[in-house]
């Protein structure tokens, strides 16, 4: 009677002599159909090759084998997942608290941070926090979450209307662009950058200077919260 006992259960394929049928459909090296042929043949093939015979689909009947060099399959395979992941896109929701009487100056500042996390691609969540007496004027809070959706309507859009939980009132906007989008703009600003710094050294690294000393405040205010940015009013 048979019986499991454990174990993990291997995802990698089965190669040359691991392989334990009594013929394959072979598949040469540059994927060309060969047909079916007994394992010594596909066996002897790969050795003449100087390559591997991997298993590609075991369920098929009789099993499919390809002749390939199967350690720079491997490293292949594991690069494009290492790009796969390095191109997705993960859905953030940062966070922007505001007063209903906050003042103008403090507004942009606010309003510039919100314009910012929508140009990444990224959702924003605005708090406006009531106190006091202020708790029974929500127009205020509704007004302010309006003129600000207006105010950055070219980069989003609202994705949840203003709402009231508790002491606050909430609103979601939502980017335009998508995530995937925003990371391929990225990408190809800081392709445009090294080439500007490489044809340009000098005018570059004081550009770059510059950049550092203006990017320090916006580094420092990210950093407080890894997935959700918050600021108060």
């Amino acid at each position: 009677m048979w019986c499991y006992r454990g174990g993990s259960i291997s995802a990698e394929p089965r190669i040359n002599d691991r392989i334990r049928v009594p013929e394959v459909r072979l598949v040469g090296p540059s994927g060309e159909q060969v047909g079916i042929v007994p394992l010594a043949k596909a066996l002897e093939l790969a050795q003449e090759y100087d390559l591997d015979l991997v298993e590609v689909a075991a369920n098929a009947r009789p099993p499919v084998c390809k002749l390939m060099d199967y350690g720079k399959f491997k490293y292949e395979s594991a690069m494009k997942a290492r790009e796969a992941r390095k191109n997705q896109a993960h859905t953030v929701i940062k966070e922007m608290k505001l007063r209903p009487k906050i003042d103008p100056h403090d507004y942009d500042t606010k309003k510039g941070h919100v314009v910012r996390f929508l140009k990444q691609g990224d959702k924003v969540k605005i708090t406006i926090m009531f106190r006091g007496r202020e708790q029974s004027r929500p127009e205020l809070g509704y007004r302010l979450l309006q003129r600000l959706a207006t105010d950055v309507e070219d980069l989003g859009f609202i994705e949840s209307n203003p709402k009231q939980d508790g002491r606050n009132m909430i609103m979601v906007l939502g980017p335009h662009k998508k995530k995937t989008e925003a990371m391929a703009e990225a990408r190809e600003a800081q392709a445009a950058r090294k080439a500007e710094a490489k044809a340009n050294p000098g005018r570059s690294q004081n550009a770059a200077e510059e950049g550092v000393a203006e990017s320090a405040p916006a580094e420092a205010e990210s950093a407080e919260t890894p997935a959700e940015a918050s600021a108060e009013a």
